[in-house]
Protein backbone atom coordinates (compact mmCIF):
# COMPACT_ATOMS: atom_id res chain seq x y z
CA UNK A 1 0.00 0.00 0.00
CA UNK A 2 2.90 2.33 0.67
CA UNK A 3 6.64 2.49 0.18
CA UNK A 4 6.59 4.35 -3.15
CA UNK A 5 9.57 6.64 -3.70
CA UNK A 6 8.94 10.36 -4.09
CA UNK A 7 9.89 12.37 -7.11
CA UNK A 8 8.30 15.65 -6.03
CA UNK A 9 7.22 17.29 -2.81
CA UNK A 10 6.36 20.70 -1.48
CA UNK A 11 7.41 21.60 2.06
CA UNK A 12 10.46 21.56 4.26
CA UNK A 13 13.01 18.84 4.85
CA UNK A 14 13.27 16.57 7.91
CA UNK A 15 13.96 18.10 11.27
CA UNK A 16 17.50 17.61 12.55
CA UNK A 17 16.32 15.96 15.81
CA UNK A 18 14.21 13.29 14.07
CA UNK A 19 10.86 14.55 15.37
CA UNK A 20 7.61 14.27 13.42
CA UNK A 21 6.87 17.15 11.10
CA UNK A 22 4.05 18.25 8.85
CA UNK A 23 4.83 18.73 5.19
CA UNK A 24 2.91 19.85 2.19
CA UNK A 25 1.49 17.60 -0.46
CA UNK A 26 3.79 14.84 -1.72
CA UNK A 27 3.30 13.32 -5.17
CA UNK A 28 4.80 9.86 -5.79
CA UNK A 29 6.01 8.41 -9.07
CA UNK A 30 2.92 6.21 -9.34
CA UNK A 31 0.66 9.24 -9.03
CA UNK A 32 -0.36 8.68 -5.41
CA UNK A 33 -0.59 11.81 -3.28
CA UNK A 34 0.25 11.95 0.44
CA UNK A 35 -0.22 14.73 2.91
CA UNK A 36 0.54 14.41 6.58
CA UNK A 37 3.31 13.71 9.06
CA UNK A 38 6.80 12.44 8.34
CA UNK A 39 9.74 11.06 10.25
CA UNK A 40 12.72 11.79 8.08
CA UNK A 41 11.87 10.48 4.63
CA UNK A 42 9.20 8.08 5.88
CA UNK A 43 5.45 8.53 6.32
CA UNK A 44 5.02 8.34 10.07
CA UNK A 45 2.18 9.62 12.23
CA UNK A 46 -1.13 10.84 10.88
CA UNK A 47 -1.63 11.26 7.15
CA UNK A 48 -3.88 10.88 4.13
CA UNK A 49 -2.93 9.13 0.89
CA UNK A 50 -4.98 9.05 -2.30
CA UNK A 51 -4.11 6.70 -5.18
CA UNK A 52 -4.65 7.50 -8.88
CA UNK A 53 -7.54 5.02 -9.10
CA UNK A 54 -9.39 6.85 -6.31
CA UNK A 55 -8.57 4.54 -3.40
CA UNK A 56 -7.92 6.50 -0.19
CA UNK A 57 -6.40 5.84 3.23
CA UNK A 58 -6.79 8.23 6.13
CA UNK A 59 -5.15 7.39 9.41
CA UNK A 60 -1.90 6.54 11.10
CA UNK A 61 1.39 5.39 9.59
CA UNK A 62 4.53 3.87 10.99
CA UNK A 63 7.75 3.76 8.98
CA UNK A 64 5.96 4.11 5.63
CA UNK A 65 3.23 1.57 6.38
CA UNK A 66 -0.35 1.97 7.55
CA UNK A 67 -0.24 1.14 11.25
CA UNK A 68 -2.71 2.02 14.00
CA UNK A 69 -6.22 3.39 13.52
CA UNK A 70 -7.20 4.12 9.94
CA UNK A 71 -9.90 4.13 7.30
CA UNK A 72 -9.55 2.85 3.74
CA UNK A 73 -11.94 3.55 0.88
CA UNK A 74 -11.72 0.94 -1.89
CA UNK A 75 -12.25 1.83 -5.53
CA UNK A 76 -15.40 -0.33 -5.70
CA UNK A 77 -17.01 1.59 -2.84
CA UNK A 78 -16.23 -0.82 -0.01
CA UNK A 79 -14.90 0.79 3.18
CA UNK A 80 -12.79 -0.60 6.02
CA UNK A 81 -12.26 1.25 9.27
CA UNK A 82 -10.22 -0.15 12.11
CA UNK A 83 -6.77 -1.23 13.18
CA UNK A 84 -3.82 -1.67 10.84
CA UNK A 85 -0.36 -3.17 11.01
CA UNK A 86 2.19 -3.46 8.18
CA UNK A 87 -0.26 -2.08 5.59
CA UNK A 88 -2.89 -4.71 6.41
CA UNK A 89 -6.03 -4.90 8.51
CA UNK A 90 -4.91 -6.35 11.83
CA UNK A 91 -6.96 -6.21 15.00
CA UNK A 92 -10.52 -4.95 15.32
CA UNK A 93 -12.30 -3.37 12.38
CA UNK A 94 -15.52 -2.86 10.44
CA UNK A 95 -15.79 -3.64 6.72
CA UNK A 96 -18.85 -2.33 4.87
CA UNK A 97 -19.51 -3.47 1.31
CA UNK A 98 -21.01 -1.11 -1.22
CA UNK A 99 -24.13 -3.31 -1.38
CA UNK A 100 -24.68 -2.95 2.38
CA UNK A 101 -23.22 -6.25 3.61
CA UNK A 102 -21.15 -5.71 6.75
CA UNK A 103 -18.52 -7.48 8.86
CA UNK A 104 -17.56 -6.30 12.32
CA UNK A 105 -14.85 -8.11 14.23
CA UNK A 106 -11.22 -9.14 14.26
CA UNK A 107 -8.71 -9.36 11.42
CA UNK A 108 -5.29 -10.78 10.72
CA UNK A 109 -3.31 -9.83 7.60
CA UNK A 110 -6.40 -8.53 5.75
CA UNK A 111 -8.47 -11.64 6.55
CA UNK A 112 -11.29 -12.13 9.05
CA UNK A 113 -9.65 -13.91 11.96
CA UNK A 114 -11.02 -14.39 15.46
CA UNK A 115 -14.50 -13.43 16.63
CA UNK A 116 -16.80 -11.48 14.34
CA UNK A 117 -20.32 -10.68 13.14
CA UNK A 118 -21.34 -10.62 9.49
CA UNK A 119 -24.67 -9.48 8.03
CA UNK A 120 -25.68 -9.82 4.37
CA UNK A 121 -28.13 -7.81 2.30
CA UNK A 122 -30.89 -10.44 2.60
CA UNK A 123 -30.58 -10.08 6.40
CA UNK A 124 -28.96 -13.48 6.89
CA UNK A 125 -26.20 -13.26 9.48
CA UNK A 126 -23.35 -15.13 11.12
CA UNK A 127 -21.79 -14.58 14.50
CA UNK A 128 -18.85 -16.59 15.71
CA UNK A 129 -15.28 -17.55 15.01
CA UNK A 130 -13.25 -17.05 11.84
CA UNK A 131 -9.89 -18.39 10.75
CA UNK A 132 -7.96 -16.91 7.82
CA UNK A 133 -11.08 -15.43 6.25
CA UNK A 134 -13.37 -18.41 6.73
CA UNK A 135 -16.04 -19.35 9.26
CA UNK A 136 -14.17 -21.80 11.44
CA UNK A 137 -14.80 -22.91 15.03
CA UNK A 138 -17.99 -22.17 16.95
CA UNK A 139 -20.62 -20.01 15.35
CA UNK A 140 -24.30 -19.31 14.70
CA UNK A 141 -25.76 -18.66 11.25
CA UNK A 142 -29.31 -17.38 10.80
CA UNK A 143 -30.80 -17.51 7.29
CA UNK A 144 -33.13 -14.89 5.85
CA UNK A 145 -36.15 -17.19 6.35
CA UNK A 146 -35.37 -17.63 10.06
CA UNK A 147 -33.76 -21.08 9.89
CA UNK A 148 -30.65 -21.26 12.04
CA UNK A 149 -27.60 -23.40 12.74
CA UNK A 150 -25.56 -23.23 15.91
CA UNK A 151 -22.42 -25.29 16.31
CA UNK A 152 -19.13 -26.20 14.68
CA UNK A 153 -17.74 -24.88 11.39
CA UNK A 154 -14.76 -25.96 9.34
CA UNK A 155 -13.46 -23.71 6.56
CA UNK A 156 -16.88 -22.19 5.80
CA UNK A 157 -18.68 -25.54 6.02
CA UNK A 158 -21.01 -26.89 8.70
CA UNK A 159 -18.90 -29.68 10.13
CA UNK A 160 -18.58 -31.21 13.59
CA UNK A 161 -21.43 -31.07 16.09
CA UNK A 162 -24.33 -28.67 16.01
CA UNK A 163 -28.05 -27.94 15.96
CA UNK A 164 -30.05 -26.89 12.90
CA UNK A 165 -33.57 -25.54 13.43
CA UNK A 166 -36.05 -25.09 10.57
CA UNK A 167 -38.82 -22.49 10.67
CA UNK A 168 -41.50 -25.22 10.50
CA UNK A 169 -40.36 -26.59 13.87
CA UNK A 170 -38.10 -29.43 12.74
CA UNK A 171 -34.76 -29.71 14.50
CA UNK A 172 -31.63 -31.82 14.16
CA UNK A 173 -28.87 -32.05 16.75
CA UNK A 174 -25.85 -34.17 16.05
CA UNK A 175 -22.88 -34.71 13.78
CA UNK A 176 -22.28 -32.91 10.50
CA UNK A 177 -19.90 -33.27 7.59
CA UNK A 178 -19.57 -30.94 4.61
CA UNK A 179 -22.94 -29.23 5.34
CA UNK A 180 -24.75 -32.57 5.63
CA UNK A 181 -26.12 -34.53 8.58
CA UNK A 182 -23.52 -37.24 8.92
CA UNK A 183 -22.93 -39.53 11.88
CA UNK A 184 -25.07 -39.83 15.00
CA UNK A 185 -27.90 -37.44 15.68
CA UNK A 186 -31.46 -36.76 16.80
CA UNK A 187 -34.08 -35.35 14.41
CA UNK A 188 -37.46 -34.19 15.72
CA UNK A 189 -40.63 -32.95 14.05
CA UNK A 190 -43.17 -30.47 15.39
CA UNK A 191 -45.92 -33.12 15.33
CA UNK A 192 -44.01 -35.37 17.76
CA UNK A 193 -42.17 -37.69 15.39
CA UNK A 194 -38.58 -38.45 16.30
CA UNK A 195 -35.58 -40.24 14.81
CA UNK A 196 -32.43 -41.08 16.72
CA UNK A 197 -29.59 -42.84 15.01
CA UNK A 198 -27.08 -42.61 12.22
CA UNK A 199 -26.98 -40.53 9.05
CA UNK A 200 -24.84 -40.56 5.97
CA UNK A 201 -24.82 -37.46 3.78
CA UNK A 202 -28.22 -36.19 4.98
CA UNK A 203 -29.95 -39.61 4.84
CA UNK A 204 -30.78 -42.08 7.60
CA UNK A 205 -28.18 -44.78 7.18
CA UNK A 206 -27.15 -47.51 9.60
CA UNK A 207 -28.94 -48.24 12.84
CA UNK A 208 -31.68 -45.92 14.00
CA UNK A 209 -34.96 -45.64 15.89
CA UNK A 210 -37.92 -43.85 14.31
CA UNK A 211 -40.94 -43.05 16.46
CA UNK A 212 -44.30 -41.87 15.15
CA UNK A 213 -46.46 -39.32 16.94
CA UNK A 214 -48.95 -42.04 17.98
CA UNK A 215 -46.25 -44.03 19.82
CA UNK A 216 -45.38 -46.63 17.19
CA UNK A 217 -41.70 -47.05 16.49
CA UNK A 218 -39.22 -48.85 14.27
CA UNK A 219 -35.87 -50.03 15.60
CA UNK A 220 -33.45 -51.32 13.04
CA UNK A 221 -31.35 -50.68 9.99
CA UNK A 222 -31.65 -47.98 7.34
CA UNK A 223 -30.17 -47.58 3.88
CA UNK A 224 -30.18 -44.28 1.98
CA UNK A 225 -33.01 -42.89 4.08
CA UNK A 226 -35.24 -45.99 4.02
CA UNK A 227 -35.83 -48.94 6.33
CA UNK A 228 -33.71 -51.79 5.02
CA UNK A 229 -32.81 -55.10 6.63
CA UNK A 230 -34.10 -56.65 9.82
CA UNK A 231 -35.91 -54.51 12.34
CA UNK A 232 -38.40 -54.39 15.19
CA UNK A 233 -41.81 -52.77 14.84
CA UNK A 234 -43.21 -51.84 18.24
CA UNK A 235 -46.86 -50.91 18.69
CA UNK A 236 -48.21 -48.42 21.28
CA UNK A 237 -49.25 -51.37 23.52
CA UNK A 238 -45.56 -52.42 23.44
CA UNK A 239 -46.22 -55.60 21.44
CA UNK A 240 -43.29 -56.34 19.13
CA UNK A 241 -43.14 -57.60 15.58
CA UNK A 242 -39.87 -58.58 13.99
CA UNK A 243 -39.62 -58.16 10.26
CA UNK A 244 -37.52 -57.62 7.18
CA UNK A 245 -37.63 -54.43 5.10
CA UNK A 246 -36.25 -53.67 1.66
CA UNK A 247 -35.84 -50.06 0.55
CA UNK A 248 -38.61 -48.85 2.83
CA UNK A 249 -41.10 -51.67 2.27
CA UNK A 250 -41.77 -54.49 4.68
CA UNK A 251 -41.42 -57.81 2.87
CA UNK A 252 -41.82 -60.29 5.72
CA UNK A 253 -42.75 -60.76 9.38
CA UNK A 254 -40.44 -63.19 11.14
CA UNK A 255 -42.44 -63.84 14.32
CA UNK A 256 -45.91 -64.55 12.98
Amino acid sequence: MSGDRRDKYEGQGPTPDGQLEERGEIVFKNGAVYQGQWLGDMKHGYGVQVWPDGARYEGYWRYNKACGKGKFWHVDGDVFEGEWQDDKANGYGVYVHMNGARYEGYWKDDLQHGYGKEVWTDNSKYEGEYNEGKKHGKGTYVWADGSRYEGDWHENRIEGHGTYTWIDGRQYTGSWKNNNMHGYGVYTWKDGRRYEGYYEMDKKHGYGVYQWADGRRYEGNWLNGKQHGQGRYILPDQSVKIGVWEHGKRVQWLNE
